[in-house]
């Protein structure tokens, strides 16, 4: 069988953007159970209040939200259970070595296909100030009213 070299987006975490600078991203792999890669499919999933951390030297995601596929019956897991993301030894090393440092943290960002394998986007992230989000809600608005100007002049 040939794979699909496609990529389709399942879950994006625009809050994090919002609420954290992102220093740096990282592509994982994720252990799944297999009515959780078909409920995936039909695109059921939400990672909007989930985190990620480093345990016994493992990277694991709480909180991913994965709705049960309703054809799974007994099969189904968990929808809130912790879940493995699957990376090298040489950047689980180089994560937990940055999150030691003051004010880092890992937040997904967003949840993939690639070709038929599901991969998670997780970021190393440094938490913005109530300072920093105003800012950026004031670059938003600017940029919003410059696209309205624009547009109105390209109407006559």
């Amino acid at each position: 069988m040939a794979k699909s070299s496609g990529f389709k987006l399942i879950a994006n975490n625009k809050k994090a953007y919002f609420d954290f600078f992102i220093d740096d991203k990282f592509e994982c792999g994720i252990a799944l159970a297999g009515t959780e890669v078909k409920s995936m499919r039909m695109g059921k999933c939400s990672i909007k209040e989930s985190f990620v951390r480093i345990t016994n030297d493992e990277v694991m995601i709480y909180g991913m939200h994965i709705s049960p596929y309703e054809k799974g019956n007994i099969f189904n897991k968990d929808p809130l259970r912790e879940r493995k993301l699957l990376m090298h030894r040489y950047e689980i090393n180089k994560l937990k070595g940055k999150i030691q440092e003051k004010g880092y943290t890992l937040v997904p960002l967003q949840v993939y296909f690639k070709g038929s394998i599901v991969k998670v986007e997780i970021g190393l992230a440094r938490g913005k100030k109530l300072y920093d989000k105003r800012a950026d809600i004031a670059k938003k608005d600017q940029r919003r009213e410059l696209e309205k100007e624009f547009k109105v002049k390209n109407l006559y």
